[in-house]
């Protein structure tokens, strides 16, 4: 079908405000944060392909009408919600569209008896949360993209949230979703606690990045809301495996602070800027919940921390950070301050079990030290833990060797190799939350290993044309 006939009927759908077609309008629908885009961006090149439009669906009939045609038409489709991935998970194909959610927002259900809240796709957390505080309840989810996600994007990209470490991830926190297949049929996995009925269908949708269909709804757990009862606390200590030794202590124990972080030498001098000695690492914890569960805890933390001679550098560097959390939503994303430098910034998450973390921590450094003879900065924080390992998020900037365009993003790409072969060697997974994208995706049969195969069975079975988000996780054949 040809372009101007395709969009033609794509207006008769969703009316033909909520279809765009404008060069500028179809960039800005498409912009990605990976720290690669926003350097070419701010020497003037935009490198994504360009869509043959963008569509703003009001409805999931309106949702299952379109998936429908352009399934019928073999158009390729790249879903968008907040518009905050750091992935290129929502870049498109040449003559693609986009299928935004965005106008798909609202709360439908608040349920006070059983605890969840159900909303449309499109409907930014922040907003929600908001509303759920007002009324004493929070979703218990907090990533750093707050301000500027959106449901359906944080159920596809498998989120997880700053206060992760008591709430758990959004796989723990999501009860049940409506969708949209491929080809444009709706269904609907309900809400209840747990099931014993077979495989659980929501892991079809969950961190699928929009390749297996299109979320529509939402629905969450509720917890009570109790800002009140809070203690903060931050220690500091003798550096990152001290740190990450303490963590692992306090895991296994089976406390649960809401948040526990750590940060290493390098953004302590760098990003934090607290008053240390050299080669401290500063440890962050809140704890939240009921006043008798919170005392407990902090107790033990502290009874901890004093066995591996922590600094008890108290509340405010917490205080800071919970306060400072998400402005990198306002300050960083598309600012000129370190492109104007010639510098080339990211961050890249990932995971690993407690015997392997600090040796990934330590190989990355070291490989990227000799290895990046313009290497400005390598440091890295845990922000999310468990009982058998934690997570590492690594900061990276380096002074780019030259503006041209695909000579940046290949020598970004060889800094970003350094981490998939580490973490790879030592047998840890090379995303925490942020999803596969299309950065990754080079790397995801190292991943998944034996079992790579069965997600292109899974591909087949529900996008058998595979017009949904290629690109992302799969390697095209």
């Amino acid at each position: 079908m040809e372009k101007e006939v395709l969009i033609s009927k794509i207006k008769e759908i969703v009316g033909k405000e909520h279809v765009v077609t404008e060069t500028a309008a179809l960039q800005d629908a498409a912009k990605d944060y990976i720290g690669y885009r926003q350097f070419q961006r701010h020497s003037g090149h935009n490198m994504v392909p360009l869509a043959a439009c963008a569509v703003r669906p009001q409805n999931t009939e309106q949702v299952s009408a379109v998936l429908k045609l352009l399934n019928e038409n073999r158009v390729a489709v790249t879903p968008r919600a907040g518009g905050s991935s750091v992935t290129k998970s929502i870049e498109p194909e040449e003559g693609g569209v986009i299928l935004d959610c965005s106008d798909m927002r609202g709360i439908l259900e608040i349920n006070e008896q059983d605890l969840y809240v159900t909303a449309r796709a499109g409907t930014p957390l922040d907003e929600m949360e908001k509303k759920l505080n007002e009324m004493g309840y929070t979703a218990g989810h907090f990533p750093q993209s707050l301000p500027l996600a959106s449901l359906g994007g944080l159920v596809a990209t498998r989120s997880i949230g700053q206060f992760s470490t008591l709430y758990g991830g959004i796989e723990d926190l999501l009860l049940g979703l409506e969708a949209v297949m491929p080809d444009g049929e709706i269904i609907r996995i309900k809400n209840v606690p747990r099931r014993s009925v077979g495989p659980d269908l929501r892991h079809l949708f969950l961190g699928s990045e929009g390749m297996t269909g299109y979320i529509t709804e939402v629905t969450m757990k509720l917890f009570r809301y109790r800002p009140e009862n809070r203690w903060l606390r931050a220690y500091g200590v003798k550096g990152m495996q001290t740190g990450l030794d303490l963590i692992q202590e306090i895991m296994q124990e089976g406390y649960k602070p809401a948040v526990v972080r750590l940060h290493d030498p390098v953004e302590v001098e760098n990003v934090i800027k607290i008053d240390a000695p050299p080669d401290t690492a500063l440890l962050l914890f809140i704890v939240e919940g009921p006043s008798r569960v919170v005392q407990a805890t902090a107790e033990g933390i502290a009874e901890i921390a004093g066995r591996y001679h922590a600094m008890d550098l108290g509340a405010k560097p917490v205080e800071h950070w919970f306060k400072t959390r998400n402005d990198v939503c306002y300050t960083y994303i598309d600012q000129p301050v370190y492109y104007n430098l010639g510098a080339v910034v990211d961050t890249c998450e990932i995971s690993a079990n407690w015997s392997s973390i600090g040796k990934i921590y330590s190989a990355v450094r070291e490989r990227m030290i000799r290895e990046i003879d313009n290497l400005y900065l390598i440091g890295g924080h845990s922000s999310h833990s468990y009982t058998t390992g934690t997570n590492l998020y690594f900061e990276f900037a380096y002074i780019a060797k030259s503006h041209d365009p695909e000579a940046v993003e290949k020598e970004y790409f060889r800094v970003l190799s350094i981490i998939m072969e580490e973490v790879l060697r030592y047998g840890g997974s090379i995303a925490h939350h942020h999803g596969s994208g299309k950065y990754r995706t080079p790397w995801m049969p190292l991943e998944h290993g034996s079992s790579y195969g069965l997600l292109y069975k899974i591909k087949e079975a529900l996008d058998p044309n595979g017009i949904m988000n290629k690109g992302v996780i799969l390697v095209e054949k």
